[in-house]
């Protein structure tokens, strides 16, 4: 297993990147190589996915959600094995630190070697960025889901 972190602060009240997170289907917006993700229930989403040519297709399910606080997830079938929480943290009334922890299974030749050389950590700090880019030029969430899990 390899492990990814990264953070970044982006300028709206945690309430507000905390909701649009919740908003799976909203992803392919901001990260890269995501196609579509589909929200089957409260707690299992099916991801569609094209990095590097690897075309992946995977379900994962929310084992944990605390409004305004986290969100982690654990791939449960399909071609990908991964897990991880993302947390919400104020910074200032305005500002919110997004932290991402990633513990993945790099399969096949092609993957792992990406993951040497850090391949996986640029895409999830490019897909942070992309994220901050997308709530501070709209200033507000696509939706909300509030329930905890």
């Amino acid at each position: 297993m390899s492990q990814v972190e990264e953070s970044i602060e982006v300028r709206v009240p945690v309430h507000t990147a905390y909701n649009q997170w919740t908003q799976f289907e909203s992803f392919p917006a901001f990260m890269d190589g995501v196609e579509r993700i589909e929200q089957r229930t409260d707690t299992l989403t099916h991801w569609v996915t094209k990095v590097g040519g690897q075309a992946r297709e995977f379900d994962a399910e929310i084992t944990e959600q605390v409004p305004d606080e986290r969100v982690a997830w654990t791939t449960v079938g399909g071609e990908a094995r991964q897990a991880g929480v993302v947390t919400f943290h104020r910074i200032q009334d305005d500002t919110t630190k997004v932290m991402l922890q990633m513990d993945f299974d790099p399969s096949g030749v092609a993957e792992n070697v990406g993951d040497k050389l850090g391949f996986v950590k640029r895409q999830v700090s490019g897909d942070l960025k992309r994220f901050k880019q997308f709530m501070e030029a709209r200033g507000t969430e696509t939706g909300a889901w509030r329930g905890a899990v």
